[in-house]
């Protein structure tokens, strides 16, 4: 019989600093991310890009993963919530 190995989940306290308030988190955010999981986040891909290239499948990912989360994408007093936010930062459609 194999044991099963489980990866330990890093909890990361965020606060309102470490958030960007367009969505995602600011460089400070990230790199605290960073330092505390051994991550490599990146900036959100926010500019125009070629066809085929690393940004716009990283981008497309990023699209793709999020736009299946669910969630609503505004909070019951009508503004977007984090969700929305990410996704129009990175030109989600």
């Amino acid at each position: 019989m194999s044991k099963k190995y489980t990866k330990k989940r890093i909890t990361v306290n965020m606060n309102k600093a470490d958030k960007n308030p367009t969505g995602g988190l600011s460089e400070k955010g990230r790199k605290k991310y960073n330092r505390a999981t051994g991550g490599n986040l990146q900036r959100p891909v926010t500019g125009k890009v070629k066809r085929g290239s690393k940004d716009a499948k990283r981008r497309k990912s990023f699209c793709a993963r999020m736009s299946g989360v669910k969630g609503a994408m505004k909070d019951s007093k009508g503004r977007p919530t984090r969700k929305a936010l990410a996704l129009r930062k990175w030109k989600c459609k």
